[in-house]
C-alpha cells in the first residue's frame, strides 16, 4: 500500500508539471493533497492528514480556482530556458534528501520521537500548562505553534491572491 501511494504521488506530481491547462493542474493539486493526506494517515498522523485535506485540498484549491477565474486557463510558453530553475530545484531536492540521511528509520523504537516527547508530555503537561487532559495539552498548546504557522500561511496566501487579483483588475481597467 505504501509503495502504491508513493507511486501515485510521484505520478500525480509529474503530470501536474507536464500539464499546460491550468484548470486541470489545479484539480490535480487537490488530488495530490488528498493523496498526501492518505500518506499522513498511513504514518499515524491523523491530525496532519485532516489539516492537509482541509487546507491543501480544500482552501488552497478554492483559492487557486478563484485566481484562475480572473486569469488565463492556459499557461504561456516559457520565454527563457528552464535550465536554471531545473538546477535550483535539483539542488534543493538534493539538500532536502541529504537532510533526511540523519533521521532515524520509520518506527524505530529508539528514535527520539518515540522516547522523549511522549513521556514528557504525560509527565509534565499539568505542571507546564495547567491542562489536565494530555491530548488537549498536546494539540492546543505544545502543537499550538504548528496551528498558528498553518494559519499564517493560509492567511498570507489569501492576502497574496487578493493583491494579485487587484493588480490584474487595474491592468484590465486601464485604457
Amino acid at each position: 500500500m505504501d509503495v502504491l501511494l508513493l507511486a501515485l504521488l510521484v505520478a500525480t506530481a509529474i503530470i501536474i508539471v507536464r500539464l499546460r491547462g491550468l484548470w486541470a493542474a489545479v484539480m490535480l493539486t487537490g488530488i495530490y493533497s488528498f493523496l498526501s493526506a492518505s500518506w499522513m494517515l498511513l504514518l499515524d498522523a491523523p491530525d496532519v492528514a485532516f489539516t492537509e485535506a482541509a487546507v491543501g485540498a480544500g482552501i488552497s484549491t478554492v483559492l487557486m480556482l478563484g485566481t484562475l477565474s480572473l486569469t488565463s486557463r492556459r499557461e504561456r510558453a516559457p520565454r527563457r530556458s528552464p535550465l536554471l530553475p531545473l538546477v535550483v530545484v535539483t539542488l534543493t531536492g538534493a539538500a532536502l534528501i541529504y537532510g533526511t540521511l540523519d533521521m532515524p528509520h520509520f518506527g524505530d523504537p529508539a528514535a527520539p520521537i518515540q522516547t522523549y516527547p511522549a513521556p514528557s508530555y504525560v509527565e509534565r503537561s499539568v505542571e507546564d500548562i495547567d491542562v489536565p487532559n494530555v491530548v488537549t495539552a498536546v494539540l492546543g498548546s505544545y502543537r499550538g505553534f504548528d496551528t498558528l504557522g498553518e494559519t499564517v500561511v493560509v492567511f498570507t496566501a489569501g492576502i497574496v491572491v487578493l493583491v494579485l487579483l487587484r493588480g490584474r483588475r487595474s491592468e484590465l481597467e486601464e485604457p
